[in-house]
């Protein structure tokens, strides 16, 4: 069994949806290594810096966005299984998007889909990859 490292989410806004929230708290409980963490919607500059406030050395900054890479399932939990030290640090960002010094410092840029996703969305979708991540790496049956 490959070990899971910290994670924390950063995310702009809040989700407002109930089904949403719902489906979020449900994934997240099966992550304890998952430490949510919502800013205020702002400028995307401004996003930018308040996200790079809360990025620790050693951490591992991974900003979704379009034009990032994609991984199946599978890719996901052998990338993850392969840090062996710091925090992964991923960012959703707001509706105006990621800034450019944001996706500069990044360590790595990741897609969920070439589609585009509502940012509510996109956060049940990366809390469930996560929680798909860990089955893997421990052998679990949920992605079977």
């Amino acid at each position: 069994m490959q070990s899971f490292p910290k994670i924390k989410l950063i995310a702009v806004g809040k989700v407002k949806k109930r089904w949403i929230q719902d489906g979020v708290a449900a994934y997240a409980k099966r992550v304890p290594e998952l430490d949510v963490a919502e800013i205020k919607d702002s400028t995307p500059e401004a996003e930018a810096t308040k996200i790079l406030s809360m990025v620790k050395g050693g951490d591992r900054l991974i900003v979704l966005t379009e034009e990032g890479r994609s991984y199946s399932s599978t890719q996901l939990a052998e990338f993850m299984g392969g840090v062996d030290s710091g925090t992964l640090v991923f960012v959703i960002g707001g509706p105006d998007g990621i800034a450019p010094s944001l996706k500069q410092a990044a360590t790595q840029m990741l897609s969920l889909s070439a589609m585009t996703f509502p940012h509510e969305l996109a956060r049940l979708l990366l809390i469930e990859q996560l929680y798909r991540a860990k089955t893997i790496l421990q052998n679990g049956s949920y992605h079977k």
